[in-house]
C-alpha cells in the first residue's frame, strides 16, 4: 500500500484537540479508558512511521520511553510506551537539530513539507501525523490522506482547534465509525483531492 498521511488526534464536539496550552495532550476532559486505549495500541502498531510536530513529540517524549518499564501503569500503557518508543518517527523541528528514540528530524533549512512529500512517497503503509501545525499544512499542500478521529463527549468553548485557518474548504467522505466507553466516538475521513 503506498504511504499515506494519516492525522490522528483526540478531540471535542468543537474539534479542540487542547483547552488550555499547558495540558499538553493529556486534559481531564478526555475519556480515555483501556478498552479505547487498547485501540490506540492497535491502530499505532500498524503505523509505518510517525511525524510529528515539536510539541506533540516533547509531549510523547517526557513521558512513553519512560512508561514502558513503570510497573506501577498498567499493561497497556506500557505496551504504548513500547510502540511509540520502538516505532520509526520523524520530527519536524527549526529548532531541534536531533532526537532519541529511533527519531530523525527534518526542519531547520529545509522545506519540511517537501521532505515528508518525498517520504510519503516511499512509505509503505499509514504514517500516522501528530499536531495541528503539521496537519495544518500538510493539508494546504495536499498531502494529507487522512483523518481518524476520537471525539469525547465534551464542549470545550476555546483552545487549539484541530486545524489552523485555511482559505478553501476540503471535503471528506466518512470510511469508518465506531464507539467506546464513555460515549467516545471514532471517525475516519478520507480527505478528497490529495496529491498523488
Amino acid at each position: 500500500m503506498p504511504g499515506r498521511f494519516v492525522y490522528w488526534m483526540n478531540v471535542s464536539l468543537d474539534l479542540r484537540v487542547e483547552h488550555r496550552p499547558s495540558e499538553q495532550g493529556g486534559g481531564t476532559w478526555m475519556r480515555i479508558g483501556e478498552p479505547l486505549h487498547r485501540e490506540f495500541n492497535a491502530r499505532a502498531r500498524g503505523l509505518s512511521l510517525m511525524v510529528q510536530g515539536r510539541v506533540v513529540y516533547e509531549t510523547m517524549e517526557s513521558f512513553w520511553p519512560d512508561a514502558r518499564n513503570d510497573a506501577t501503569l498498567p499493561e497497556h500503557m506500557r505496551e504504548y510506551g513500547e510502540i511509540w518508543t520502538s516505532m520509526p518517527k520523524i520530527l519536524v523541528s527549526r529548532t531541534r537539530t536531533g532526537a532519541g528514540h529511533n527519531t530523525r528530524v527534518v526542519g531547520g533549512k529545509d522545506d519540511a513539507i517537501e521532505a515528508l512529500a518525498r517520504e510519503r512517497a516511499q512509505a509503505d503503509g499509514d504514517i500516522g501525523v501528530g499536531g495541528a501545525g503539521l496537519a495544518t499544512q500538510l493539508l494546504r499542500a495536499g498531502l494529507l490522506d487522512e483523518l481518524l478521529l476520537f471525539t469525547h463527549p465534551v464542549i470545550l468553548g476555546a483552545g487549539r482547534p484541530l486545524f489552523d485557518a485555511q482559505e478553501a474548504p476540503a471535503e471528506l467522505d466518512l470510511i469508518e465509525q465506531g464507539s467506546f466507553e464513555e460515549g467516545v466516538t471514532m471517525q475516519r475521513y478520507a480527505v478528497r483531492g490529495t496529491r498523488p
